[in-house]
């Protein structure tokens, strides 16, 4: 259990850092920024799931991007979310697109840019979108977003679409 939390703060200090290079590119690059760390995510989600069980399940394939964290050492809690009075998990927009809502709680940059002092919703959540989403294009051969719906001191919730 030491080892773990060892690791877990050596892992909090580079988030750290990582936040207060995000405070530091985001007044010099503007929205550039956003463009930039979610492409650099994206990339990083296609690369971390080259070798992932591809299918078209969205449930199934959030449980192997979920797979894909733990194998890669990242911790980040999260879980699929059903609002009151919603019949199923997984729902279709007018669009005909797939949605999940997903409850991130265990967060490592909502962590560090709350110890910070910098406000969520920046470069590195973005950074964070776009890792979810090339990992989701990837397993399902499909176009994917992650959007924020809120953002919180103890969780985030987000929603996932996925073109049909």
């Amino acid at each position: 259990m030491e080892e773990i939390l060892k690791k877990r703060r050596t892992l909090q200090e580079t988030m750290n850092f990582m936040a207060a290079l995000s405070a530091g590119i985001e007044p010099i690059l503007g929205r550039g920024a956003t463009s930039m760390t979610t492409a650099a995510g994206r990339n990083l989600g296609r690369k971390f799931s080259e070798k992932a069980k591809r299918t078209d399940d969205l449930l199934t394939a959030v449980e192997e991007v979920r797979h894909i964290l733990a194998a890669n050492h990242c911790l980040w809690g999260f879980e699929p979310f059903k609002p009151k009075g919603q019949e199923q998990l997984v729902t279709i927009n007018d669009k005909g697109q797939h949605q999940l809502q997903l409850v991130f709680r265990d967060c490592m940059i909502r962590q560090a840019l709350l110890r910070f002092g910098h406000p969520q919703q920046g470069s590195l959540c973005n950074m964070m979108y776009g890792f979810f989403a090339g990992a989701l294009e990837t397993i399902m051969g499909k176009k994917a977003t992650l959007e924020i719906r809120h953002a919180g001191e103890n969780a985030c919730l987000k929603v996932l679409t996925v073109e049909a």
